[in-house]
């Protein structure tokens, strides 16, 4: 499974369903409920992967699980030892926090300077050393992974990785049991981890299924670099989506899977992302992060290309800051 070559969709299915049975026991399968207020307004048969639901509040834990099981199982006492390091906007450094603990890691996790409160305050509840660096995530990245090769210390991507990459594709597995018939999968994407390890299962068991990777409009490097052909390196602006924020690693093993394997690119502005969390809060009464709200934003924008259609929006993580929570209330509750 390297970069630049075809993507075998069904060694990547084979391997989902592998990490399915490791990871079993440590994560929630997670609940796939219909949305009648959403299925009402567009015509479709819209659920919602809650994801906001899982260990940790985020999908993240099942690529952390997956990973680090696959280390415990090398029997190598040095890595238990040394350490483990990683990268992460917040998710995925809570996940192998939190995972660590179980394992009996040590976890360092690097995080740029704009992680959220609510985000650092849980890192340390699980233990975690932090360490700030950069504005922008791919930064980060390229500097944990620096320190981890220099200390000869095991490092953890949040999405360049297979084996965290099968672990997020597990919940695509749990999808395609519940709803065989689903025809469109929403996915919010930053690295497209999560994407594609959802987009390699579908493709496999079920090809007709739309994959739709949403992103924000002043945000959305994955997208950009399919178009062009190639990972770019551009700066992007700010959005609230910090949890999709920053660029996509040199090489990254997401770009190929994404490129041959997600349908549709849908864009949406911090007002549209904003008033869809206020959306799951007033009709679904969910606090769900920014990030999360990506795919019901995409999906309202899109949805009338969707009538009669079985959709699902997955919800990717619930870990917002009460502050925020306060900001989008305010900008959007009518008396």
């Amino acid at each position: 499974m390297n970069v630049g070559g075809p993507v075998d969709v069904n060694r990547y299915r084979n391997s989902i369903v592998e990490a399915y049975k490791r990871i079993f026991g440590y994560v929630r399968k997670t609940p796939l409920d219909l949305s009648p207020v959403l299925s009402s307004r567009t015509g479709a048969k819209v659920y919602l992967k809650l994801e906001s639901e899982q260990v940790t509040g985020a999908f993240k834990a099942r690529g952390a699980f997956n990973k680090l099981s696959i280390l415990c199982n090398r029997s190598n006492s040095t890595i238990k030892e040394r350490g483990l390091i990683t990268s992460s906007s917040g998710n995925h450094g809570i996940a192998c926090a939190y995972a660590g603990q179980m394992f009996d890691f040590k976890t360092t996790v690097y995080v740029p300077v704009y992680v959220s409160e609510a985000k650092e305050t849980t890192l340390k509840r699980y233990g975690a050393n932090i360490i700030k660096h950069g504005t922008d995530c791919v930064d980060t990245e390229t500097t944990a992974r620096r320190k981890a090769q220099v200390a000869g210390i095991e490092f953890i991507s949040p999405y360049n990785d297979d084996d965290v990459i099968c672990g997020q594709g597990t919940a695509g597995l749990e999808i395609h049991e519940e709803l065989p018939d689903v025809d469109a999968i929403f996915v919010s994407v930053g690295g497209g981890g999560m994407i594609s390890g959802i987009a390699s299962y579908l493709k496999a068991v079920k090809p007709t299924t739309q994959i739709i990777g949403c992103q924000p409009e002043t945000n959305h490097v994955m997208d950009l670099s399919i178009k062009a052909g190639e990972i770019l390196d551009i700066e992007s602006e700010d959005t609230i989506s910090d949890g999709t924020a920053g660029g996509v690693e040199e090489n990254s093993v997401t770009f190929d899977i994404c490129k041959s394997c997600v349908d549709k690119w849908v864009l949406v502005s911090e007002d549209e992302i904003s008033e869809a969390v206020y959306f799951m809060i007033e009709h679904h009464h969910k606090i769900v992060e920014t990030a999360a709200a990506l795919t019901v934003a995409a999906f309202l924008k899109t949805a009338e290309e969707y009538k009669s259609q079985n959709v699902v929006l997955v919800i990717s993580g619930s870990n917002i800051s009460v502050e925020r929570v306060k900001w989008i209330m305010d900008k959007h509750y009518k008396s």
